[in-house]
Formats: C-alpha cells, sequence, structure tokens
C-alpha cells in the first residue's frame, strides 16, 4: 500500500514522502492515526500544491534573508572593554552581547545563529559570520576598545 505522509513519522519517511508501507500497518496506524493519506490522483495533486507553496514560501525566506545580509554587512558594532597596558582585555564580548547590541538596533537574530561561537578576547575589529537562512551567510564588524583603568 503506498501512503502519503502527513508528518515525519520515525524509521518510515519524512512529511510529504511517498512510501509504500503494509497494507495492515497502512490502514490500522498511519491513516488511521492522522499520521497518513492514502495516495490517489487527489492526494497526488493536493501534495504538488502545497510543495509548489512551500518552495514559494522558501524563495521568499531566502530573498528576505539576503537583505537582511546586506544590512549586516554595513553595520558595525562597539564595545568598549576594561583593557590593561599593551592592549590585554580583561574579559570578553560575548555572542549574547552581540545579539542584544543588534536588538537595541532593530535588527532581531536568533543567538544560536550566530556561526563563530567563541567570546571575543582581543581588542580590534572581528567579522562575526550570522547564519540567516540555510544559503545565506551575513557578516558583522565588532570593534573592540579598551579602557585602561
Amino acid at each position: 500500500m503506498k501512503v502519503i505522509l502527513k508528518q515525519d513519522v520515525k524509521k518510515v519517511g519524512k512529511r510529504g514522502d511517498i512510501v509504500d508501507v503494509s497494507d495492515g500497518y497502512g490502514r490500522n496506524f498511519l491513516i488511521a492515526r492522522g499520521l497518513a493519506v492514502a495516495e490517489s490522483k487527489a492526494s497526488l495533486e493536493i501534495l504538488k500544491e502545497q510543495k509548489s507553496e512551500e518552495a514559494a514560501l522558501e524563495a521568499q525566506r531566502e530573498e528576505e534573508a539576503r537583505k537582511k545580509a546586506a544590512l549586516l554587512e554595513k553595520t558595525v558594532i562597539t564595545f568598549t572593554v576594561k583593557s590593561g597596558k599593551e592592549g590585554r582585555v580583561f574579559g570578553s564580548v560575548s555572542t549574547k552581547q552581540i545579539v542584544e547590541a543588534l536588538n537595541k538596533q532593530g535588527i532581531i537574530i536568533e543567538k544560536r545563529k550566530i556561526i563563530d561561537t567563541e567570546p571575543i578576547h582581543s581588542l580590534g575589529t572581528t567579522r562575526v559570520k550570522v547564519e540567516l537562512h540555510k544559503n545565506v551567510i551575513g557578516t558583522i564588524v565588532v570593534k573592540v576598545l579598551g579602557s585602561e583603568n
């Protein structure tokens, strides 16, 4: 029996896959619990329509991510940290601080999207990469200035 999965099913397939399962498993488990529908011309048409809608939505998300990446390229974030003589830094700049500074500028980014997860321990300019979409990576310029005590 061929069925179209409505949700991800462990050890069977992902949402939208057409899989061949035994008749009893298909009728009594997958279809009965709403995890799948039997394959038919109508269900194949619906699946095709859903996949085209998902592709259009994915393209729109990618375009928005590209716009955000262009905005991030122009963004410079400046932090002032305590430092000793010879540029030695006491403390660091974490990804959480970077995200908070971006949020204050009106750019919303999740902390887990930052690829360079190591804190910044040195003075100067650092480029931090952010994954905005699976195909789009933006870059933020972070300047760390020292203030001697």
